[in-house]
């Protein structure tokens, strides 16, 4: 996280506002045309995770050749769209300096190359995560970071446009990426091995839950990617480029609960497929409790202190960033709960429901938002509605659905959101009181980090766990200080 923060700096610093936030809204258009993979990869992580539950090795392989097959398939689809739609929404539609015409295709056509590889990759990523071989995305992870660490040291000393090299980099760096994990799957896996046949009765139902998993995914990139087009038709790249880097210290502090999402998620469908319901209801539970802990661990002082902390970060503050990042961590804790939930139905295979309400409460938020915006009501206007929409998700349709549909109570959800919310009101105080008696500078921000991790260490510890829970952190914690004495 840190190296990628810092890399952002670097990037940001080097390319320029407007060349920043050219990259990453071009690069958008090419995420909305690519929203089907998202669907298709909560279906083959699904499905691969449930026959190795099973045990049944040679459905295991069958399934593995059929979703490369369809992921390859959408490559092609994509390209294709990408290369007439997308290119001519680029041209035709998104506001570009006359002089950086070109550069913006550059960036655009590696887009599409960099998305076509990531796509085919998918199955590969699934496998791990199926097996539950965390160790190698550790390990990849410090090479990709190394290498994004390099692209930011080439950025500074490379001599012609920045923008295009940025795009060939990124794509270079992709495909390094990708060939580590194929070569690593296709010697450690039996089941890694791609022949083509079609089973009518296999892609059935990969291809329905797909399609179901399929809404709930176009709404989420139609947000995040429309959200970005409608910014830069109203406001501008520079706009973009705060929305970017709002976006990147979300998805550096995101990873953090993702990686451990990623751990517990195989747990969940293998618990299902061997009918472990209420072992498989206690992981969702407690998965769910502490992927928000563990978020509050890392916003908490950003929230409180964003301002030193973007001027030491980046040295130049784009403008509608301090509220974007703010707005933006908020709605992440509320999203939360909606995405953890979500995999129990993930796990069941009923997506349907879910797949109905969700774009339906969602889909608003772009057109809503265009017309503020030609109102004139500030760029900040499309947060607070995406966090009035997370709010609907997470605490009305979700716990709704998985009452109605995979046997959970109402005393579940108390379980999940009362310790939250306990935890959040006791723990801000301490932290908001150093806020806001002290004067501005490092003093006081090495403090509210301090003051931050003990409040919530100890709001989580007392009210954020059960009894229980306590008792085997005790018993852990003396059982350490027993072997050092």
């Amino acid at each position: 996280m840190a190296v990628s923060l810092y890399t952002s700096r670097v990037v940001l610093n080097t390319l320029g506002v407007v060349d920043y936030g050219l990259y990453n809204v071009v690069g958008g258009v090419v995420a909305m045309i690519s929203f089907l993979n998202g669907a298709l990869s909560n279906s083959t992580a699904r499905f691969l995770t449930y026959e190795l539950g099973k045990k049944d090795f040679n459905k295991l392989k069958k399934i593995f050749s059929a979703t490369l097959t369809i992921h390859i398939a959408l490559a092609i689809i994509i390209f294709i769209l990408a290369e007439t739609v997308g290119l001519w929404f680029l041209l035709n539609k998104m506001v570009i300096p006359d002089e950086r015409i070109t550069a913006a295709i550059w960036v655009y056509q590696f887009s599409i190359l960099t998305y076509m590889v990531s796509i085919t990759q998918v199955p590969y990523n699934a496998l791990i995560i199926a097996h539950e071989n965390m160790e190698v995305y550790a390990y990849v992870s410090i090479i990709e970071v190394v290498l994004k660490l390099l692209i930011a040291y080439l950025l500074i000393i490379a001599g012609f446009d920045k923008l295009k090299f940025y795009a060939v980099l990124i794509f270079a760096v992709g495909i390094l990426i990708a060939m580590i994990y194929r070569v690593f799957c296709i010697r450690k896996y039996k089941e890694c091995y791609y022949s083509f046949h079609w089973d009518k009765e296999l892609y059935k139902p990969l291809i329905n839950f797909s399609g179901w998993s399929l809404a709930g995914n176009f709404t989420f990139v139609l947000l995040r990617q429309g959200a970005n087009i409608v910014l830069n038709i109203f406001f501008g790249p520079a706009i973009n480029a705060s929305n970017a880097i709002a976006g990147q210290v979300n998805n550096a502090i995101l990873l953090f609960v993702q990686n451990f999402r990623i751990a517990s998620n195989p747990q969940i469908v293998k618990l299902y497929a061997e009918n472990e319901i209420q072992k498989m209801k206690f992981l969702v539970i407690n998965t769910t409790k502490f992927s928000y802990f563990l978020l509050l661990f890392l916003e908490l002082p950003i929230l409180l202190e964003p301002e030193i902390i973007l001027n030491i970060w980046l040295g130049q503050v784009p403008d509608y960033l301090l509220i974007f990042i703010q707005l933006t961590l908020i709605n992440t804790l509320l999203t939360i709960f909606d995405t953890c939930l979500y995999f129990v139905f993930n796990a069941i295979g009923r997506l349907k429901e879910n797949g109905i309400i969700s774009p339906l409460i969602g889909i608003w938020l772009i057109p809503i938002s265009y017309l503020l915006f030609k109102r004139g009501f500030p760029p900040e206007s499309l947060f607070y509605l995406l966090i009035i929409k997370s709010s609907i998700l997470s605490f009305i349709v979700k716990p709704f659905l998985l009452c109605k549909y995979a046997d959970y109570k109402s005393v579940d959800f108390v379980k999940i959101f009362l310790p939250c919310i306990i935890v959040t009101l006791i723990c801000i105080f301490p932290p908001l009181a150093c806020n806001q008696f002290m004067e501005e500078g490092w003093l006081r921000l090495i403090i509210v980090c301090m003051v931050s991790i003990l409040s919530i260490s100890f709001s989580v510890f007392w009210f954020g766990i059960e009894k229980e829970m306590r008792k085997k952190v005790i018993n852990f914690a003396l059982s350490k200080i027993k072997k050092i004495n």
